[in-house]
This record gives structure tokens, sequence and C-alpha cells, in this order.
């Protein structure tokens, strides 16, 4: 959905943009756009992913943090004017977010950008999920960038390889493999139904 505007907005207005509420908002063409809740399960996935990257980065003692919802990423879209992506899952350097907590947790195109990072996707994301986040993330050199798709029932998991990404589809029972983490073990259908 985006929100009527009169002109459209930089990155430096959106950093600051409050209109009252609650409801968080991604900016694209520099128009504001904004997120919908998801259903319940959209995040139930992301607090799971989140919260297994994070058993798993403390047991390997990595001076990395997860985290779910907190952090946006400036986008090179290739048009006049700015985009920010709010990823469900962002994995990072300890060094990197530490570096965030004195001003808005946005990741410029001038800093590296993160490990990981996971969107869900819901009916009013697909297109930008598979499509444009895809380009954009790859553009940014994103190593890994995980789809996972409760409406056709699978995990994507997007290796970087050359500045494009080479796509791995898991489904049922097959374990997912991550080069962030390859000692992390579950399958496609235990992160689609969050590890229930």
């Amino acid at each position: 959905m985006t929100i009527a505007t009169t002109k459209r907005i930089a990155i430096e207005e959106y950093l600051t943009y409050n209109n009252g509420t609650d409801t968080r908002y991604e900016l694209v063409d520099g128009e504001l756009i904004r997120m919908s809740l998801g259903a319940g399960e959209h995040g139930d996935i992301s607090e799971f992913l989140n919260d297994r990257f994070k058993t798993e980065i403390k047991r390997l003692g990595l001076d990395w943090v997860a985290k779910d919802m907190k952090i946006a990423i400036q986008s090179p879209r290739g048009t006049r004017w700015e985009t920010a992506r709010i990823p469900d899952v962002v994995v990072l350097p300890l060094e990197q977010w530490n570096g965030l907590k004195k001003r808005e947790s946005l990741i410029p195109l001038n800093e590296p950008p993160p490990l990981l990072v996971v969107e869900v996707v819901s009916p009013s994301t697909v297109t930008v999920d598979y499509r444009a986040k895809h380009s954009e993330y790859a553009v940014l050199d994103i190593p890994e960038y995980w789809i996972v798709d409760p409406i056709d029932l699978k995990v994507t998991v997007c290796i970087l390889k050359d500045g494009a990404y080479n796509n791995v589809i898991f489904i049922g029972d097959l374990t997912i493999v991550s080069p962030t983490f390859p000692e992390l073990e579950f399958t496609a259908i235990e992160v689609l139904n969050a590890g229930t």
C-alpha cells in the first residue's frame, strides 16, 4: 500500500518520518510503502528463525547478532529516488550492530552488507520478495538471502556467486543447507511450521 504524499522523500526524511502510529514503512523510489502486519504464521516463522540464528551464533561464539524487523538496508534500486528495505530477519557482525546503536538503524550503501537476510513471503509481497529484493540484495553483495514461502511451502536459499544469486529450493523434509550457518540443521517443513 502506497501512502499518498505530495512529494517523494529522501532517505534522511524517511529516517525521521513519524506519523504518530506504530506503522512501519519501507521507502521505495522515494515513496512510503506501508508494511503489512502479515499473518500470524509470518511472525512465527520470523521469530523462529531469529531465535535459531541467535542460538547458533551463541553456540559457536561468533561476534554476530540476529535481529528481526529492526534494521533497514538502503537499496541501490537504480532510480533517482532512494529505497530502504526492512527484512524480516538480518544477521550481521556485532561491531556493525553496535555502530547502529547511536543512530537510525539503517545500513547505508557505503557500509558492508549484512551476512544474511530473510524475507517471509505473504500474499502482498510475493513479487517484491522474489524479484525486486532478490535483485537488490544481490547488487548489495549480501552473501545469503532466504525467501521463506508459506504459500508455496518452500524455502529458497539464494547464495551469491559472481554478483548473482544461485537459488536452491528446499521443500518438505529436505534439510536446509546454509553457507552462513553450515552446522544448523532443520528441514524446510520445520521452518514453515516455525518449529512446531
